[in-house]
């Protein structure tokens, strides 16, 4: 517990994973102050830690947490109260499931709908300029068309992003809206009457992208309203909301489609993924419904499906077999030996986190 010790968060308010933590923080009540990183803070923290990355939490003793789920699975192991993890080894493997996909299945379109149109461009430029980029001298403008630059270079041209595959990028987003907008009508949060890591993952290109970001907000505005409702759920949370609520010990049979979408989907890239940084390839190819992608190979994602597979292997035959009836054939792609997912000293694994600011 704190003692009245208080965590301190560097990160931005429009940062996807900022959210994620920011959103955890304060409904296990956790105390923390929040810092806004500018440059030097940036920089300063990178030092400290050795990742380039936000946002970066420190603790009162001065030591540092990095990386969203492993600052989530150290709060649950020691921070006891409220208890924000499923109590059974089978739904929790896929409460962390769904957290991976939403971290990083909903990477590419929050970028999208960030960079690609000029209204979101311009204004989430601006306020990166006035934020992140505060202590580098010199006149507004010109330090927001550079940053607008560096994102749409970055995550779009250089993250798969063409002409061929932004109808896909889209309909992700609008898929993920439907199935949302079904779950929430029937329970306040993914898995039940209290949130999990899951939702938190959710939260943070829900609420720091989709929600704000002129284009994909209207969007919700007109087909997301129980969303919308579940973002302010989220970020009112407490532990008070919280007390009574009852744990997190199914799976709700409506969360078929996003078990779907990791089977279909997210664990057939993280495989190529995989085996394209096994052949220290510099991208990987993959195809999804008939539209051929073509991204840099990530190497925290090849430490993402060792992730899994290593939760999934030290499940019983019984959750094993629980997992496979929610996952169905995906189960195969987790339920593999980790050899060959080793990403060794150099922790490049994290370190691919480091291009992402915000």
């Amino acid at each position: 517990m704190s003692n009245g010790e208080i965590y301190t968060l560097h990160g931005l308010r429009l940062s996807y994973f900022t959210g994620k933590l920011e959103a955890y923080l304060r409904a296990k009540g956790i105390p923390y102050e929040y810092r806004e990183m500018d440059m030097a803070d940036f920089r300063a923290c990178a030092k400290a830690t050795g990742i380039a990355q936000m946002p970066q939490l420190q603790a009162p003793d001065g030591s540092w947490l990095t990386d969203t789920t492993a600052i989530i699975d150290h709060f649950e192991a020691y921070w006891p109260k409220p208890r924000l993890h499923a109590e059974t080894a089978d739904v929790r493997f896929a409460a962390l499931l769904l957290e991976d996909l939403f971290d990083e299945w909903l990477w590419r379109p929050a970028l999208y709908y960030r960079w690609a149109f000029s209204q979101d461009a311009d204004l989430m430029g601006g306020q990166l300029a006035r934020s992140l980029l505060r202590d580098i001298p010199g006149p507004s403008f010109p330090k927001r068309l550079f940053i607008t630059w560096r994102q749409q270079w970055t995550f779009l041209r250089g993250d798969g992003v063409t002409k061929a595959t932004r109808a896909q990028i889209e309909a992700l987003f609008h898929r993920m809206l439907a199935i949302l907008e079904t779950v929430f009508y029937d329970r306040p949060y993914l898995l039940g009457r209290r949130p999990c890591e899951a939702d938190f993952a959710l939260f943070g290109p829900f609420q720091r992208h989709f929600a704000n970001d002129p284009t994909p907000a209207a969007i919700m505005r007109q087909d997301g309203v129980r969303t919308l409702e579940w973002i302010a759920r989220m970020w009112t949370a407490t532990p008070d909301a919280l007390r009574g609520a009852p744990p997190i010990t199914y799976v709700p049979s409506d969360l078929s489609p996003l078990f779907a979408m990791a089977s279909a989907e997210y664990l057939p890239y993280l495989e190529a993924n995989a085996a394209a940084h096994a052949a220290k390839a510099k991208t990987v190819s993959y195809t999804l419904d008939d539209v051929a992608w073509s991204v840099p190979v990530s190497p925290y994602r090849v430490m993402c499906l060792k992730r899994l597979r290593e939760q999934f292997a030290a499940l019983s035959d019984q959750a094993k077999a629980n997992v496979r009836g929610w996952l169905g054939e995906g189960t195969d792609m987790v339920d593999q030996p980790v050899e060959g997912l080793d990403l060794h000293a150099d922790r490049g694994g994290v370190r691919d986190r480091q291009l992402r600011p915000i």
